[in-house]
């Protein structure tokens, strides 16, 4: 990594010139200032936020990186956004928001240049190649989400496994015994996005222990897409009883095709899903299912994002509880 006193040898000035260049403590002639800033370019130099604390200048300012994709619950992710900016004028910062289709690249002009404190990341990936950005510009830093070495590293997020096994705990103490997963979109899991393997990791490892067979199918959430997926379950395995959905676009749909098929939820069929508990109960019948609070996701984050900010070393790992409410959606398995 290129450091300061590099760039006052190229500059041809001392590294405490460089230090007021960037800190603007003090005033710096216009000729020399202009050939500190083309070394800081031609160098690539970043100022870490240890530094920056140093030399006394903060841009209370947080880089957010939202998700803004088509396979994912957008209204969830605006609400973590909105948890996470409301925490942080609490405070006394702003967001700022950066999205995934920047990639490593946009995060590493960020959080390398000294636009912002800290940088919360969202949709972690459990081998995320920003991970090792955060690392190379030792920026303070808040993952929502856990990737699979979380080591040296602040992460917040749902216990996505636990939220899988309650499902299939709660199919298997209803008496089924045939069960179908039917999950985001199949870009979702070749990315290897963290919520969505944790939690049919989770339900399979529960599913195995209480002796449930098990199926997955990835789905887009279309209407197209849903009813490809149910009925392709109901010809493999006829005898399935219980559903359980993450994928909030294909709840509506498959709760329409099961009653065009002939089941009556929950007489013939037992549907679980994992979605906001408002969406869980606007439907008809209501739904049984595992939610986790999305405000609170935020509000964590950004709590643990304070504590490095202010020279707490923070390495914590937190998972949030998941809640299995019952409803009306799941039932025993009726007899032949």
């Amino acid at each position: 990594m290129v450091t300061l006193a590099q760039v006052a040898e190229v500059a041809g000035v001392s590294p405490s010139t460089v230090s007021y260049v960037l800190s603007g403590k003090r005033a710096i002639s216009p000729p020399t200032r202009e050939r500190v800033e083309q070394a800081i370019r031609a160098l690539g130099y970043h100022l870490n936020a240890g530094a920056r604390t140093l030399a006394g200048k903060r841009s209370h300012i947080i880089a957010l990186v939202v998700p803004l994709r088509t396979d994912v619950c957008v209204p969830v992710m605006m609400e973590i956004a909105l948890a996470v900016t409301m925490a942080a004028r609490r405070h006394g910062y702003d967001v700022l928001l950066l999205t995934n289709d920047e990639g490593p690249a946009g995060l590493r002009r960020v959080a390398g240049s000294g636009r912002a404190d800290g940088v919360i990341l969202m949709d972690v990936q459990l081998d995320d190649p920003r991970i090792a950005v955060l690392r190379e510009t030792d920026s303070r830093a808040t993952l929502i989400g856990l990737p699979a070495d979380p080591s040296e590293l602040a992460c917040v997020d749902h216990d996505f496994a636990r939220a899988g096994a309650l499902c299939a705990e709660h199919l298997a103490e209803l008496g089924h015994r045939e069960t179908a997963f039917i999950g985001y979109a199949p870009a979702v899991y070749r990315r290897h996005s963290g919520y969505a393997e944790r939690t049919i990791a989770g339900f399979r490892e529960a599913a195995r222990q209480r002796g449930l067979r098990v199926v997955h199918r990835p789905c887009e959430g279309t209407f197209e897409s849903t009813a490809g997926a149910p009925a392709r379950i109901l010809a493999d395995r006829t005898g399935t009883t219980g559903f359980v959905v993450q994928n909030e676009g294909a709840i509506g749909p498959l709760l329409s095709l099961l009653r065009t098929s002939g089941r009556v939820v929950p007489d013939d069929a037992s549907v679980v899903v994992l979605c906001p508990e408002q969406l869980a109960e606007q439907h008809s019948p209501q739904l049984t299912a595992v939610t986790g609070s999305a405000r609170e996701l935020g509000s964590r984050a950004v709590d643990l994002l304070m504590s490095q900010l202010d020279g707490r070393p923070n390495e914590e790992i937190a998972l949030l509880r998941s809640v299995l409410t019952a409803r009306e959606s799941s039932g025993s398995v009726r007899s032949p």
